[in-house]
């Protein structure tokens, strides 16, 4: 019984794992790829819309964004309402 617990408990953790992964490398929703599309080609273009790269230089340089890509950005729920606060 406790090798089948073992077998269970991994596939768990491996399909969380990819659950994780699938969200966080999940591209941005239409709205924010427009209104964020300034913001984007000024600070991570370098990035692919799609890369967990591109939201951590969001992240990076949210105090440079402008309030409509930041407004975008917590009405879908990316981040939350205090990033309208610099």
């Amino acid at each position: 019984m406790r090798k089948f617990d073992a077998a269970l408990m991994s596939v768990v953790l491996a399909a969380g794992t990819a659950l994780f992964a699938g969200v966080a490398a999940a591209a941005y929703t239409a709205k924010v790829r427009q209104a964020c599309a300034g913001d984007y080609q000024n600070f991570c273009s370098q990035y692919s819309p799609e890369s967990v790269e591109l939201r951590r230089c969001i992240e990076a340089n949210r105090k440079g964004l402008t309030p409509t890509c930041v407004t975008a950005l917590i009405d879908a729920g990316e981040v939350p309402a205090k990033y309208l606060k610099k």
